[in-house]
């Protein structure tokens, strides 16, 4: 079963000293996460030939896009990771009423950018108080999967359970649905091993692990190219993208080239791939266009983040 599974200190074990690395690796995935966003925003909703049309290949750092961003920006995909990481801060752990009012005091901002099962979700807990919606065979889109980051961070070294049950928590504010919560915790182990060491390899068992558990996400028979926001299309152009390519550069390029839910592919591609290759693999061309205040707060609970984690809790980061 996934959830036995996918423990990534099964694939590696760090060292005692490889504390630094570690913290740069979980660096590394908030920074790509939130370039992969600001970069494929630019092409969200255009189709491959729509992309080749325009930009040939889009690989520049630019904005613009239907949502008319600024060169560097970034939509709900990073803005929802940074509150439900506050959240856990402020509360010391994945709590389901301080992640719901964190989305909620976020979508009071009036966000550039919002999904409709998020915003539905978001408006269940404001009405109702409570931080479940209802298991739904039609939430299966990639909404909570875009956030995950957090709770990647604040549980690495946790048991395969807890990881979990947190990854529910936050996830059914706004996404009940198992597709969606099986994809979701596959991407939360894919960036604790790649933060532990893990290889190629160790990645591309948990991606199989998925598929074996859940067939729809066979990633291997055919290209997906205009992804939509259904976590099926998402994670067969993340994993595409991650295994057909050996850098960061050349990963977050694929995908976003795919088109369709361009910067949510990017965001969860970056995060991985972040994580896998580290933050000194990131194109400074992307990242120093990245607004100060997000690029800050990335780092910040990077670090704040991981210091809650059992694995650093327990003895093992020095």
């Amino acid at each position: 079963m996934l959830v036995s599974a996918l423990n990534p200190e099964a694939l590696f074990r760090a060292r005692a000293d490889s504390g630094e690395l570690i913290r740069r690796r979980a660096v590394g995935a908030y920074l790509g996460f939130a370039v992969g966003d600001a970069l494929g925003a630019t092409v969200e909703f255009l189709t491959p030939r729509e992309i080749q049309a325009q930009y040939r290949v889009h690989q520049d750092m630019i904005g613009g896009g239907w949502l008319r961003l600024r060169r560097g920006q970034v939509t709900d995909d990073t803005e929802m990771s940074l509150a439900l990481g506050r959240s856990v801060l402020d509360a010391g752990a994945v709590d389901a009423q301080a992640a719901a009012a964190a989305f909620s005091d976020w979508m009071r901002t009036k966000p550039v950018d919002i999904g409709n099962t998020v915003r539905r979700g978001i408006a269940h807990f404001r009405q109702s108080g409570t931080t479940a919606m209802p298991e739904n065979d039609y939430d299966a889109g990639n909404g909570a999967c875009m956030r995950c980051l957090p709770v990647a961070l604040v549980l690495l070294g946790a048991d395969a359970e807890h990881v979990d049950r947190a990854n529910r928590v936050q996830a059914h504010i706004t996404h009940h649905n198992i597709l969606s919560d099986a994809g979701t915790l596959c991407v939360i182990r894919m960036v604790q091993a790649a933060i532990l060491g893990t290889d190629k390899a160790g990645l591309r068992l948990l991606a199989d692990t998925l598929v074996a558990d859940h067939r729809s996400f066979n990633f291997e028979r055919k290209r997906v190219e205009n992804p939509s926001a259904y976590i099926v299309d998402t994670l067969k152009v993340v994993f595409q993208a991650l295994f057909a390519t050996d850098s960061f550069e050349s990963a977050l390029i694929e995908a976003v080239n795919r088109g369709g839910d361009a910067d949510t592919t990017g965001a969860i591609l970056g995060m991985i791939a972040g994580a896998f290759y580290g933050p000194a693999a990131i194109p400074a061309r992307w990242s120093r266009h990245l607004e100060r205040r997000i690029k800050q707060e990335a780092v910040n609970q990077a670090h704040a983040l991981l210091a809650l984690s059992p694995f650093v809790l327990s003895g093992q980061v020095k």
